[in-house]
C-alpha cells in the first residue's frame, strides 16, 4: 500500500464497494479504523492500520478478480436472496474471493454478467455517466415493421420517460417471430422487455451477448472464466 491512502479508496481497493458507496458506509458509521468508528471524510490510513467494515477486517492487497459468467435463466443477480431463489454466487462458489455482481441481469434473462471484487471497476461499469454499451439478442413474437424499428432506435416511453437512442437490427425472421439485436447503454429495470412491449411485441427469450465491447463468445451456459488482460483494459478505458 502507498504511504497513506484515503479511507474510501482503501475500502474500494479491498473490493467492498465503489468509492462513492464507501463514503456512504463511512457516513453511516459502518467503518472502524484501529477499533474506532470513523464517520468523517478525508481520513487517511497507513500501512499497518486495521480497517473494518461491518466488523470484517479488510486488506487492500486482496487479489483482484474479474470474472465473466454466462448466467442461466432462473438465477437472481444478488449475493443473497430472501426468497431463497438461486443466486449467481452459487455458480462462482469455487472462487475464494468476496465477489459481487457488476450490475444486474433479470431472473428470466440469460447471458453475459461480470463479477468482481474491485469496487472501482464495478462503479465504472455501472454508473450511467459512463454509457457502457450492452448488446442483447431478443427473440420476439410477431415481426417488427419499419416504424416500430425506428421507435426502438429513437426512444420509447417507459414510466413517462423516453429511453435513450439505441441501435436495433433484425438478425433472423420467422413466420411469426424475429431475432433482434438491440444495443442500449441504460440499465432500467427490465428495460429491453419493456421497450419491445412498448412497440407491441413480447420477448420470448432474451440473452445478453456483449458489454463494453467484451463478448460472451462460446462460454457454456452456467460456466465462468477470467477476463483477459486485454478485456480488462478495454472495459477500464
Amino acid at each position: 500500500m502507498e504511504e497513506q491512502m484515503r479511507l474510501q479508496k482503501y475500502i474500494a481497493q479491498a473490493g467492498v464497494a465503489s468509492r462513492r458507496a464507501a463514503e456512504q458506509m463511512i457516513a453511516d458509521g459502518r467503518v472502524k479504523v484501529n477499533g474506532t468508528i470513523v464517520t468523517e471524510m478525508g481520513v487517511k490510513v497507513s500501512p499497518g492500520d486495521m480497517v473494518e467494515v461491518d466488523g470484517v477486517r479488510l486488506s487492500s492487497a486482496e487479489k483482484k478478480y474479474y470474472i465473466m459468467l454466462n448466467k442461466p435463466v432462473g438465477f437472481v443477480t444478488t449475493v443473497a436472496d430472501d426468497r431463497e431463489r438461486h443466486t449467481v454466487m452459487e455458480l462462482v462458489s469455487d472462487i475464494n474471493a468476496r465477489l459481487v455482481p457488476v450490475g444486474r441481469l433479470d431472473y428470466g434473462t440469460e447471458g453475459l454478467l461480470f463479477l468482481s471484487n474491485d469496487g472501482d471497476f464495478t462503479y465504472r461499469m455501472t454508473h450511467p455517466s459512463h454509457r457502457i454499451d450492452k448488446v442483447y439478442h431478443a427473440l420476439i413474437s410477431g415481426r417488427l415493421n419499419r416504424r416500430e424499428l425506428d421507435k426502438l432506435c429513437n426512444g420509447v416511453e417507459i414510466d413517462g420517460r423516453r429511453t435513450a437512442p439505441a441501435t436495433a437490427k433484425i438478425l433472423e425472421a420467422g413466420a411469426n417471430s424475429q431475432l433482434v439485436e438491440l444495443t442500449i447503454h441504460e440499465g432500467r429495470n427490465r428495460q429491453v422487455r419493456r421497450m419491445f412491449a412498448a412497440v407491441g411485441h413480447k420477448v420470448q427469450h432474451l440473452r445478453r451477448v456483449s458489454v463494453g465491447g467484451v463478448t460472451l463468445g462460446h462460454l457454456p451456459l452456467g460456466k465462468w472464466r477470467h477476463l483477459t488482460e486485454r478485456e480488462i483494459a478495454l472495459l477500464q478505458k
